[in-house]
């Protein structure tokens, strides 16, 4: 979709606040071209006085009615448009918003959250002005020129009319010009300044690591370098806009010496009176605005352009998992995966081949493996983050394709092994999973994931704010909150993939003990490295490369002495000395 499309699909659904305007405009410019032949005839009255007395006041009187009623007008036209122009900036940070909040991994993988931000805030603004300001002064600048340029050819003198006009073709010539390098120039200037947004945003979430490795230095030289560089692009798309002035102002210059020169010869041949003249220079003066606003349209349309050729293409992009199912409720039964192959993009080894298996409601599955075996691909999968290229996997009696992303994700709790927390409170981050929960369902779930005591120490207990990301709690606190929040959300499936990796076993098993009698036929996925975490597990597969490698019970796999016998026995080796 062109920018032109974008902005006339905006403009019809919002069209009584642009008829408004216009209307608004077109009594401005039509009380703009009667103020100077209003003025010339009061000069001629004057010259022969035949204006004097109560007749001239309430002729001046008329021109300050008339100034009142275009600074009103202008006013008014202004709150109608800008009115309208916020709502279309709302429309597409909201549009934009959603868009990205439906996208997979995949996107995210090739895109920068910095340079995202910046649509958000730089692109949709100039495509909001190019909207708004863009429209109603292009509008404004066209009406006004073909009233003046039609009072100046039929009210005042044709003849002279003509020859004023002769520099503005070139000037014409010019605006193309800039306009082509307006656009480059813009495009670059929002490139530079969403590679400086991704910089900041990218050294503030790692800030503690570049203080650890002692980057500082490096990373501030590199903000400096997109500081100059966002200052540069931005100087020249300026320097471009500015262009259209000099343009401008050179034309109507000329326009004026040709309109003294040959206009006081007119009035020397008596061809032409000292008001009609008045007039018509007035009226050159009223051109300054029309050449100004075609400048500055332009630059606006320009801008508006680049940011579109930016922000079109995100909202274009199609999603990394089709959202078409129209099961809308989760209907808990079986989870069945069938013969699931997957490979990342780019990559040359399947991250899964072959996986096949089943898991009755209410059981518990354990995924063990080494690094890269799969197992948060297998999560992932579930999620419908990804979709398998080959295989199906059925969850009750539907395929798992066929349920909406909503219903899914309301149907599964999930929580990562980097936890992310969101500058709130600590019960404020717990409740994200149940909006409505109460303070005792919130300390109740908080004691199943054993943090419940945690937070009592904590300054301000369950009110205390945690920082952005949970910067002020340790990792096994925030992951423990992660898990109270899916306990929260009381969800028919709990995926934890490798969650209690940075909780000690002594508080791993509290968790653990509580998943078994809060359960209440849940079925539950739980990936791991550390074997004991799965010993009450029905049923525990283990991957290696992507394949399903063992499967069975912890005992029936100790007794199979294959991969997971071996590191149960390493486990336990390391258990014993660290209790020594």
């Amino acid at each position: 979709m062109s920018l032109s499309r974008l902005i006339g699909g905006f403009v019809v659904r919002h069209w009584r606040a642009y008829a408004a305007s216009g209307l608004m405009l077109v009594g401005i410019a039509v009380l703009i071209v009667w103020l100077p032949r209003q003025v010339g005839q009061m000069v001629d009255a004057l010259l022969a006085r035949q204006l004097h007395g109560t007749a001239l006041l309430r002729e001046l009187g008329l021109l300050l009615a008339a100034g009142v009623a275009i600074y009103g007008l202008r006013v008014g036209w202004r709150l109608q448009l800008y009115a309208a122009a916020y709502r279309m900036g709302v429309e597409l940070r909201t549009r934009l918003y959603q868009r990205l909040a439906l996208q997979g991994p995949r996107f995210f993988q090739t895109r920068r959250t910095g340079d995202l931000m910046a649509l958000a805030t730089n692109d949709v603004d100039a495509v909001e002005m190019a909207a708004s300001e863009a429209m109603l002064a292009g509008f404004d600048g066209t009406l006004t020129l073909v009233l003046v340029v039609a009072m100046m050819t039929l009210g005042v003198d044709w003849r002279l009319a003509l020859v004023v006009l002769l520099p503005f073709p070139l000037m014409a010539l010019a605006f193309w010009w800039i306009s082509r390098h307006v656009h480059e120039a813009s495009r670059q200037a929002l490139t530079a300044f969403g590679q400086l947004n991704d910089h900041v945003q990218e050294t503030l979430s790692g800030v503690r690591t570049l203080r650890a490795l002692g980057l500082e230095a490096r990373s501030s030289r590199r903000f400096g370098e997109l500081t100059q560089s966002a200052a540069d692009a931005g100087f020249d798309a300026q320097r471009w806009e500015a262009a259209y002035e000099p343009a401008v102002g050179f034309t109507l210059s000329t326009a004026v010496v040709l309109a003294l020169g040959f206009g006081g010869w007119l009035v020397w041949q008596g061809e032409m009176t000292v008001g009609q003249l008045t007039s018509f220079g007035m009226y050159l003066g009223q051109l300054i605005w029309p050449m100004f606003a075609a400048g500055w349209v332009l630059a606006l349309i320009e801008r508006g352009r680049a940011a579109w050729a930016r922000l079109e293409p995100v909202l274009a992009e199609p999603l990394s998992v089709d959202d078409h199912g129209t099961v809308a409720a989760v209907q808990p039964g079986t989870l069945v995966l069938q013969d699931l192959h997957f490979r990342y993009p780019g990559q040359a080894e399947p991250a899964l081949q072959g996986v096949s298996l089943q898991l009755p409601a209410g059981q518990t599955l354990g995924l063990v493996g080494p690094t890269g075996a799969g197992k948060s691909t297998l999560i992932k999968l579930l999620l419908r983050q990804w979709a398998p290229q080959q295989g199906h996997i059925h969850w009750g009696p539907w395929p798992l394709a066929d349920y909406t992303l909503a219903a899914l994700r309301a149907g599964i709790a999930w929580v990562p092994q980097e936890a992310f927390l969101f500058s709130a409170t600590v019960a404020g981050n717990i409740a994200r999973a149940r909006p409505g929960a109460s303070r005792a369902e919130i300390e109740a779930v908080a004691r199943q994931a054993a943090v419940h005591d945690d937070i009592q120490r904590l300054p301000q207990g369950y009110d205390t704010p945690v920082g952005e990301r949970g910067v002020t709690l340790s990792g096994g606190q925030r992951q423990r909150v992660a898990i109270a929040r899916a306990l929260l959300a009381d969800a028919p499936l709990l995926l934890l993939d490798d969650a209690l990796s940075a909780v000690d076993s002594a508080t791993e098993a509290r968790i653990l003990a509580a998943l078994r009698q809060q359960r209440q036929g849940r079925t539950v996925i739980i990936a791991s490295h550390r074997l004991s975490t799965l010993l009450d597990a029905e049923q525990i597969v283990v991957l290696r490369h992507g394949q399903v490698a063992e499967r069975g019970s912890h005992h029936g796999l100790v007794a199979l002495g294959g991969w997971y016998a071996t590191q149960w026995r390493v486990q336990q080796l390391e258990a014993s000395l660290d209790a020594e």
